[in-house]
């Protein structure tokens, strides 16, 4: 069984990885540093208040995957994906370059514009990497490559964050924000030239252009098998999940750990860490093949370290603004954080094999079509869980007591998908013996 780093040094993976790393590292540069500028510099640019501009900065990024990613697995299905990637990144040029002008001009309207391209941008990829992933990859390489783009991708959206934090707080922030978008666009679309051409499955596709109708085609095509909708529904769950725990870690710190900036920092990089290393065991304990019964395991330990997490929290601030080292000197911080790192290790174990199952079986013909319906899903779960943490929050109840009602949310979602498709039991428990067999033999 070979490492799945191997595919590194593969022209078949390695521009491909390179490209979503970059990409997705602008988004989270870009989305960053303009927060962070609206928020402390918000009264010289706008009468707006800022934690509107933030949140109304969160639904604009997100607005293109509910309108265009019908449009985009079309394009997939029809194009080769590989030319596809390289003019998705001469746009990402072209938006840093729009966000630049945003920026000099202190122009609320045109950086809005910029994110809203940024958010296009990111819908129009989304089919593109993980379409194309079957095409160049074998099967028994689909877990290992599926674990690294996963493990990049938070591993991109950690340095993203802390990077368009560190720019937007310097001196000269707006040129330093463009120049490095500038430069990370070039180099993503420098990677996306290396992309093997990927032969396109349906190069006599009539594209829709409305967006209404075509969605609802690309969840029919989902549907057809039950086992990849059930799948969508996990990862669209997964990434509701995820994201309700990383939107609270700012208040968690300030309210819950009397921690500074740097104990968010340290949180975040403590779920990345868990995140990576989860995907990596994953391919480990796939044997070379998708492995269905993964997912109910990773379910169990998004649950329990979840509740676990909510348990732990102090029911009092451990001090005011204290910084992560002196927070670290304190044994309850420990299990906190080793709580955080467990819920990305069960993450990586629960998306990993959800993801290569979606690309594994779908119908090649309209397999980047049902990627964007899958899209769809995680952007509608994202917004509905934001929403619902944000009504929650308002009703009276603490953040340790919102994760905890959001480990037993899993539970119950883990349970109604795995009631749906028995498949998912049968192989955690075939996978159990197997392993259980294996330990004993030695």
């Amino acid at each position: 069984m070979s490492h799945p780093t191997a595919l590194l040094r593969t022209r078949r993976f390695l521009p491909l990885f390179v490209t979503q790393f970059l990409g997705a590292l602008n988004d989270n540069v870009l989305k960053n540093a303009l927060v962070v500028l609206l928020t402390f510099q918000a009264a010289s640019w706008t009468a707006l208040r800022p934690e509107l501009l933030a949140n109304l900065a969160a639904g604009i990024f997100i607005l293109p995957f509910f309108l265009f990613s019908a449009t985009a697995g079309q394009l997939a299905d029809k194009y080769d994906k590989a030319r596809l990637a390289r003019l998705v990144k001469l746009l990402e040029i072209v938006i840093v370059l729009i966000a630049g002008v945003g920026f000099a001009m202190r122009n609320i309207e045109l950086l809005f514009f910029a994110l809203f391209l940024l958010g296009l941008h990111s819908t129009l990829f989304g089919p593109i990497k993980y379409a194309i992933l079957p095409q160049h990859l074998r099967e028994s390489e689909l877990v290992g490559g599926n674990a690294l783009i996963e493990a990049g991708t938070f591993v991109a959206i950690l340095l993203g964050t802390l990077l368009g934090g560190l720019l937007a707080s310097g001196t000269a922030a707006t040129t330093w924000i463009t120049a490095v978008g500038l430069a990370i666009a070039v180099a993503g679309y420098l990677a996306a030239r290396g992309i093997p051409a990927a032969v396109p499955p349906a190069p006599t596709l009539a594209i829709n252009p409305n967006p209404l109708t075509e969605t609802w085609r690309n969840i029919d095509f989902a549907r057809e098998n039950r086992t990849i909708f059930l799948s969508i529904m996990g990862i669209s769950w997964f990434w509701l999940y995820g994201a309700l725990f990383l939107a609270q870690f700012p208040a968690y710190t300030r309210n819950v750990l009397g921690g500074d900036e740097t104990v968010v920092t340290l949180l975040l990089a403590t779920f990345t860490f868990g995140i990576g290393a989860g995907s990596m065991l994953c391919e480990k304990l796939s044997a070379d093949r998708v492995e269905p019964g993964l997912v109910p395991l990773g379910s169990i330990g998004l649950t329990l370290f979840g509740i676990d997490l909510a348990l732990a929290s102090p029911a009092a601030p451990l001090g005011q603004a204290l910084g992560a080292a002196t927070l670290l000197d304190m044994a309850a911080t420990w299990r906190i954080l080793f709580d955080l790192v467990m819920l990305g290790v069960f993450g990586g174990l629960f998306i990993v094999p959800l993801y290569a199952l979606v690309q594994q079986r779908s119908n090649p013909e309209h397999r980047a079509r049902v990627i964007a319906a899958n899209n769809i899903f995680n952007a509608l779960f994202m917004v509905v869980g934001a929403l619902s943490a944000v009504g929650l929050l308002a009703a009276g109840l603490t953040i340790p007591v919102l994760f905890g009602v959001a480990a037993l949310c899993n539970a119950a979602v883990a349970l109604f998908i795995h009631g749906m498709a028995p498949e998912f039991s049968r192989r955690f428990i075939a996978w159990l013996l197997t392993h259980s067999a294996g330990r004993r033999g030695k």
